[in-house]
């Protein structure tokens, strides 16, 4: 089996990951450095770093982080502060969709390939809910227009749930993902966000359980009604 193949059939890296660690001479087959190409056998002793690779997790792992702000959703290990870098587990998970990074509050992270891809599809509509604090009292005709649809990236973004929370703190529920969303919708709106916090994601909500910065496996009637909600096309 060719190496790169071997080692991301571990599932701690990907293999464009395991090739840029070939290339820097990180792994050894039976003792000697190994080149693109290389091939393993059973019985060879392959080594990352000098120690032995970690046999692949076995269990799907599903996590939710209370991420803060400055950390990066990104596996790449070249980003500073990458979120895989900041949760540490020690079986390769990945994050499912993104916070940027000046925002802050929930995402899930997870070693299943299926369930991401679920999630992304749009056209599954799961909700996320978000609270925002803007620069300036949100008014009924603020609430109206982002209701109803912002025009941004050249599209005029989906019908949505907004409520006002506070005097400069709203309350949105969407139902898809644009790159800033929020964020380009409050400006075309003459607002800026000063702080921006997911509270939820489908049945997945923020609660006192978990701090700022803290994570946690999903507990198993989280997991069950979030299975469920891909089973039935249900919304959350």
């Amino acid at each position: 089996m060719l190496i790169n193949k071997y080692i991301s059939e571990t599932g701690h890296w990907s293999r464009r990951e395991t090739n840029r660690r070939i290339a820097a001479g990180r792994i050894t087959i039976n003792g000697r450095v190994c080149v693109k190409g290389d091939t393993v056998a059973p019985e060879d002793i392959v080594l990352m770093d000098g120690e032995k690779i970690p046999d692949r997790n076995p269990e799907a792992v599903y996590i939710v982080l209370n991420k803060p702000t400055g950390i990066t959703c990104t596996a790449a290990e070249h980003v500073e502060s990458n979120i895989i870098q900041y949760v540490n587990y020690p079986y390769r998970i990945f994050a499912v969709g993104r916070l940027d990074k000046a925002s802050e509050g929930l995402i899930l992270l997870t070693n299943n390939g299926d369930i991401v891809n679920k999630m992304m599809r749009s056209e599954h509509h799961h909700e996320k809910e978000y609270l925002v604090t803007v620069d300036k009292p949100v008014t009924d005709e603020f609430i109206s227009s982002m209701s109803q649809g912002v025009e941004i990236l050249n599209v005029v973004t989906k019908p949505c749930e907004v409520y006002r929370q506070s005097e400069n703190v709203f309350r949105i529920i969407l139902t898809q993902g644009l790159n800033l969303q929020i964020r380009r919708m409050c400006k075309a709106l003459g607002y800026k966000v000063l702080k921006l916090e997911r509270i939820r994601i489908m049945n997945i909500t923020l609660d006192e359980r978990l701090k700022r910065g803290e994570w946690r496996h999903l507990d198993h009637e989280e997991l069950e009604l979030l299975m469920s909600q891909f089973d039935d096309g249900s919304t959350g």
